[in-house]
Formats: C-alpha cells, structure tokens, sequence
C-alpha cells in the first residue's frame, strides 16, 4: 500500500501522545505524523524531536477543529478527553479512522451511537480501557493456556506520583464523579457493586496490601466477553508503588490471576503481575501505537468502519510483545507455579 497521510494526535504534547508518537516513530521511521498541541512552540519541539512530523494547534471546540480544510489526513487519535466529540467529528465527515482513550465505561455512550448512526464512515477504536487495553491484551495471553476461564481477576496499583499529568488527573476525578460503583460479572450477569461489595484489598506485587474497590472500566466487559468467564472483577488502588518503595521511580503494577480449566479439563489457575518500571505510561502509550498500527492496515488486514475494541482487532502475543520492548514483564505472583 501507498505512504498514508499524516496521523493527527490530538494532545499529542502530552504523556500519552508523546509516548505513543515515539513508539510509531521507532516502529514506522516514514509515517506522517501531525502533533497537535495548545502550545505550538512544545508541539514543535515534540515534532522536531520526532522528525518526518509536523506541529499545530486545534480548537477543539470548532468541529473542524479550526485545521485549513485542504489538510489531509489518515487517522485521528483522541490522546485526551474531546468533550465536545469534535476531533470523531472531524474523523467521521472525512472517513478516517478514530482512536479514544479516555472515554471510560461511563463516557463511551456518545461514541457507540455515533458509531451506529455512521457505521459505514470509518473505524472507531474506543481504547478507554485500562493503558489503552494493554491490561486485556496481557490477560488474554496469559488466558491462552487454558481450556476454559471460570475466573478473571484484575488488581491494580495506580501510583499517585504517575497519574499521567493534569489530564490524566481529570479523567480520574471526572470518571469517579459519574460513579462510585464498580462494575463485575459474577455468575455470567454483569452487575453493579457498591458498598462493602465494591471494597478489595490490592497486593501489590512486594506484598504490600493497598485498600481498593471494583471499579467501572470497559476492561471487565472486554475480558468476560471475549473470554466467556462467568465472574470477571477489576479492582482499582491509589498508592506508593512497589518502585517507591525501592527508593526507586514510580512503578507500575497489575496483578491478573486467572481460574479455569487447562487443555486437559482439569483445574487450573495462574497468577501474574505485569510490572513496568517506568510506571503507566509506556503501557498506556503502546496500546495506543498498537491501535494506529492496525487501523492504518500496518500490520493485519483493513479495519471494518464501525465501533472496535483493543481486543477485537489486536493479537495478544503480538501486543506482549511490544510491551516487553518498552521494558515491561510478567512476574509469577508469591505462591503461584
């Protein structure tokens, strides 16, 4: 296929956006890229870092996103949250495929019915998942040495030092205004958990125990349905990371156990931890990379218009592997084989 055209990340002077520019910069040296920022002059650094790539600025409350209308383009990548839907808008009206992050569970409505009403436009990557989906595509992984899945449980330890910036902050408080509940599956019906339901102990992958609750994120949806498990929970703790601990950068740290049957139907289980020494943000960041690379059609077959998932569209072992690049690993949790 030809050079596509240029990439838009919105917000692409930030944690995410950066990150995840850098990744398809080192994985595709030509591809076009368009980071778009508040401040022309960071934006231009981050471009000039990056070379073959271009700096600008949007308005994000015009659905143009105040962008000349002969520019061109061949993706647009929500890396922050578009209240206004403006940059789908601009992807939609001019067919290209659209990746958000931060939508969360509780935010995607207006993205799936735009979805619908204009499903033969393009491709929509709804990536509000834990560090755009990388935490599903490692339990699916893991997932693959089993029979059947009884059981999926996420935990996971947030360090406060490595939030992601002031946007990654109000995603936070913003996704914490919509609910205090959690959402499980347990016994094959999705159910919302508050209370003392909602509440969990988080290990964290040096043994300490951080108070956390179930929370709503699309990862438990992902995870039950592409798995058919019957109880699937994801629990969330804000905290000193095990690197802190150390005397060391923020860490980050995910905790997946997994309960089921293996090929031979008898009782199996497993449990992992996927650590990464830099914290969330390379995680975060290949998701998105991923997600780019395979709405472009740079790795795999042409992606269908219509609403998507991480794991939908990406190969698990592929996306570990990528992650391991970054410097992220599975670690076997105390008293697991």
């Amino acid at each position: 296929m030809g050079q596509p055209e240029s990439v838009l990340i919105l917000g692409g002077t930030g944690q995410a956006g950066t990150g995840a520019a850098a990744l398809l910069r080192q994985w595709h040296p030509t591809l076009p890229l368009t980071i778009a920022g508040r401040d022309i002059e960071r934006a231009q650094r981050v471009a000039d870092e990056l070379g073959a790539a271009t700096a600008t600025t949007v308005d994000l409350r015009r659905s143009d996103l105040g962008l000349p209308a002969d520019r061109c383009h061949s993706a647009v990548v929500a890396a922050l949250w578009d209240d206004q839907l403006h940059g789908l808008h601009y992807a939609q009206h001019r067919g290209l495929p659209y990746l958000s992050i931060s939508s969360g569970l509780v935010d995607i409505a207006p993205e799936v019915v735009a979805g619908a009403q204009r499903a033969n436009a393009a491709p929509i990557l709804v990536a509000s998942h834990f560090c755009a989906g990388t935490v599903v595509l490692a339990a699916l992984h893991l997932a693959r040495e089993f029979d059947r899945i009884d059981t999926i449980r996420v935990s996971a330890v947030l360090d406060e030092l490595d939030t992601g910036g002031p946007a990654g902050i109000a995603d936070l408080q913003r996704w914490s205004t919509a609910t205090t509940a959690g959402l499980v599956r347990r016994d094959g019906v999705f159910t919302w958990v508050t209370g003392p339901d909602a509440q969990a102990d988080v290990r964290s992958a040096d043994g300490t125990e951080l108070p956390g609750q179930s929370i709503a994120i699309l990862d438990v949806p992902s995870l039950a349905l592409a798995t058919d498990a019957p109880n699937v929970r994801f629990d969330f703790a804000v905290g000193e990371s095990a690197g802190r601990r150390r005397g060391e950068p923020a860490s980050f740290e995910v905790r997946i156990d997994l309960e089921g049957a293996d090929r031979g139907s008898a009782p199996s289980s497993t449990s992992r931890y996927l650590v990464h020494p830099a914290g969330q943000r390379p995680l975060t960041a290949t998701g998105i990379a991923l997600g780019v690379e395979r709405l472009l059609g740079l790795r795999g077959e042409a992606v269908t218009p219509g609403i998507h998932t991480p794991e939908a569209l990406l190969d698990p072992a592929y996306a570990v592997e990528r992650m391991a690049e970054t410097g992220a690993a599975f670690i076997t949790a105390p008293g697991d084989n």
